[in-house]
């Protein structure tokens, strides 16, 4: 019986990980598979595992906080940001990890420059937490950009271009823009952005969303999520099978 991998969330349409999983699995001659769970309700969570013996699980929009009181324990970088992407089942235990945090962080860190020291947020998910884990480890202050007026945040009707300009290191961790609402972007004063500027996307579909097209015509170096998500799968796999 092959091995059973997946991932959870809602909706999961324009996931890469089956795709990506299945080429693994086949380069590596390993007899399992990984398919995705579209849940209405995290509280279908149990249900789930029930029904499968999963080896792993990822766990994506919008379950990364909320799987949490489902899990047995935390590893100790998935138990500080307060967010999973990633739980794995040694021993029966069911154990949140955060490897979100090990893709952003390998994927930005090369196109960083001296002068990305403050940086925006837009959203404030679970990835974002991930993503705030990573800029603090690096020693780069940021602010937050909410929709709703929140504490530790600022609303995006605060903003103005010389808080954008203040900031060239801008980051989308808001689904705002994800196929197929593609004629959409965070709502910025996208005028303060300069050749500075490097916007990074969480998103990956499509490739080119148009937050980064818009950075892109300002002259700003634009970065999207794929190279993230194929670094955090990897991690996930290490986790999986170490």
């Amino acid at each position: 019986m092959p091995a059973e991998y997946g991932l959870i969330g809602y909706p999961l349409g324009h996931s890469f990980s089956p795709e990506y999983f299945a080429k693994k699995f086949a380069a590596l001659h390993i007899d399992a598979v990984y398919t995705a769970y579209p849940l209405v309700s995290i509280e279908a969570f149990p249900s789930l595992l029930d029904a499968h013996s999963f080896r792993g699980l990822n766990v994506t929009i919008p379950y990364k906080e909320a799987v949490i009181p489902y899990l047995d324990a935390l590893d100790a970088v998935a138990g500080k940001i307060g967010a999973v992407n990633t739980i794995s089942f040694k021993g029966g235990i069911k154990t949140g990890h955060n490897t979100d945090v090990t893709g952003f962080e390998q994927s930005l860190t090369p196109l960083l420059k001296p002068h990305h020291k403050q940086a925006l947020i837009l959203g404030t998910g679970g990835a974002s937490k991930a993503v705030a884990y990573v800029l603090e480890q690096l020693g780069i202050t940021y602010l937050k950009i909410s929709r709703a007026k929140k504490s530790g945040a600022l609303c995006y009707d605060e903003l103005g271009p010389e808080i954008i300009k203040a900031h060239p290191l801008i980051i989308n961790c808001s689904p705002v823009g994800k196929a197929p609402e593609t004629k959409y972007a965070p709502h910025i004063p996208y005028e303060g952005i300069t050749g500075k500027h490097l916007l990074y996307d969480l998103i990956y579909n499509p490739a080119e969303t148009k937050f980064l097209q818009i950075g892109k015509q300002h002259g700003a170096t634009i970065k999207n999520g794929r190279e993230m998500l194929e670094l955090q799968a990897d991690a996930a796999w290490e986790i999986w099978n170490s």
